[in-house]
């Protein structure tokens, strides 16, 4: 699994740009089968800060339905990531 595979996508909702102006901490979609030292790997390589500590969630696909059929979304993980003191990082 190389680091593009383990990063999906920053997760940017209300609570979390919150989390990065109050406590410096940055949410990432990831992919479920990345554990946290993968995850802390691969925010260092791409994005060149230092990782203090990860922390991760599990969320379950929702029902929905598709039309006349029911169906799942999918599973997927996030992790919330608290960069080191001093360490900043920007999207833009």
């Amino acid at each position: 699994m190389t680091v593009y595979d383990v990063i999906k996508r920053p997760l940017v909702t209300e609570k979390a740009v919150s989390l990065k102006e109050d406590e410096n901490k940055i949410s990432f979609a990831v992919d479920p089968r990345a554990n946290k030292q993968l995850i802390k790997q691969a925010v260092e390589k791409l994005f060149d800060v230092k990782v203090s500590s990860v922390s991760t969630m599990n969320f379950n696909g929702k029902k929905k339905r598709f039309g006349t059929r029911y169906g799942r979304r999918q599973d997927w993980k996030k992790a919330v990531i608290t960069l080191a003191e001093g360490e900043k990082l920007e999207f833009v």
